[in-house]
């Protein structure tokens, strides 16, 4: 199989999770794709017309995306644990904590977009409201992050703790762990676990090369 694939993308770590989490790593090829909102990437395009990543061409040439296609995909075929529940309604509740997590990454990556734009050209109104949004999911999360501890894990904890993740790759400035202790040690135990530790987001133009 063959994955396109960024070490700064938190959809791509968390395929590339699943994948661990279903013994399915080995069988990736990653081949590293950049993808932006204002540039095509001709290769990505012609597996995706979405231009998106992760997308991922299975062993039949089948093109698959997006995030959650490809790591149901995975689940299908797993050689080891199960992260989408067979029972509709843990299978629902999974779904539901995945989608909060996955939002949270939405408005993470439209906010760092938006903040990166020329000063001159940026919305205030649009910065106060990814603001807005980032700090209600994670104050709803650290309300409630006890009740997803209580499952065992599935991919609603993957979801959230690839939202959170990028919390702290994107806006370490947020401090938002400072507020939220509950959630910050929860974010700690998910970031020992395998499949979460071999694949940390990091941006390699900035990794110190020695």
């Amino acid at each position: 199989m063959k994955l396109h694939w960024s070490t700064r993308s938190p959809y791509v770590r968390k395929v590339m999770a699943a994948a661990i989490e279903t013994g399915l790593d080995a069988s990736i090829e990653t081949r590293l794709s950049i993808v932006s909102l204002s540039t095509v990437n001709a290769d990505v395009e012609r597996d995706n017309p979405l231009g998106k990543i992760p997308t991922l061409v299975n062993d039949e040439g089948v093109a698959l995306y997006d995030s959650l296609v490809i790591c149901e995909y995975l689940d299908h075929h797993s050689r080891k644990g199960r992260l989408f529940p067979q029972g509709f309604d843990q299978r629902l509740e999974a779904l539901r904590w995945h989608a909060l997590g996955n939002g949270l990454t939405d408005i993470l990556i439209l906010w760092n977009n938006e903040r990166g734009r020329d000063p001159a050209l940026q919305s205030p109104a649009h910065l106060s409201s990814y603001h807005a949004k980032t700090l209600a999911t994670l104050d709803a999360l650290e309300a409630t992050v006890d009740e997803l501890d209580r499952r065992e894990f599935d991919i609603g904890h993957l979801g959230v703790a690839v939202g959170v993740g990028h919390a702290d790759f994107r806006f370490a400035d947020l401090q938002w762990r400072a507020t939220r202790p509950r959630l910050s040690a929860w974010a700690d135990r998910m970031a020992e676990r395998e499949s979460l530790r071999r694949t940390v987001q990091f941006d390699p133009r900035l990794k110190n090369p020695a």
